[in-house]
């Protein structure tokens, strides 16, 4: 039989207050806690709790905190990724995010979903995958919603919400987020 945690990084319904999830989840906000009382002055203590962190990406991210995630060893960073002041990921599914991306500050990365049925949702849950490519800039309070894709060079405007993928080199801003134009050199 499988765990509840297999379940849920499989996009499948799960119980989310499962012993292991909630362990799990305790350890993340303990890290983003001792995180988020870092100085900037402490680089060396940060960068350690950056690589216990998250599954891969710790040693080169940039991160201003504050900063909040689930699990944070669903979260799989390029090199040299940028997150801004007050930055969350919602990662019960994962987030895989492609080299020198930009995260403006107040950006959201939702995987976690619910059922509709409101009597399912009472004791499940599920997630959806959220991929970003590379060089990629998301801007000031932007939210990317469960099972996005975004497209490598493309640039999403401050307070979108990403609700479909976006492709390659482009601009794309609004509620929902839909692309303004390619971008050009």
């Amino acid at each position: 039989m499988r765990t509840e945690r297999e379940k849920m990084l499989a996009g499948e319904l799960y119980e989310p207050n499962d012993l292991e999830l909630v362990a799990a989840r305790t350890q993340a906000r303990n890290l983003c806690q001792a995180l988020n009382a870092t100085t900037e002055a402490d680089a060396e203590g940060r960068r350690g709790i950056l690589r216990e962190l998250f599954r891969r990406g710790g040693e080169s991210v940039w991160m201003q905190p504050p900063f909040f995630c689930d699990y944070g060893s669903n979260i799989l960073l390029g090199e040299r990724v940028y997150f801004n002041f007050n930055c969350v990921v919602l990662d019960v599914c994962r987030v895989v995010v492609g080299d020198y991306t930009l995260f403006g500050p107040a950006v959201q990365i939702y995987t976690a979903t619910h059922p509709m049925n409101a009597d399912l949702r009472r004791r499940q849950e599920f997630g959806k995958p959220v991929e970003v490519g590379s060089d990629v800039w998301v801007g000031g309070g932007a939210v990317l919603c469960p099972g996005v894709k975004v497209g490598s060079k493309s640039v999403i405007g401050a307070g979108s919400v990403v609700t479909g993928d976006i492709p390659d080199g482009v601009f794309a801003a609004g509620n929902p987020c839909r692309v303004v134009r390619e971008i050009t050199e």
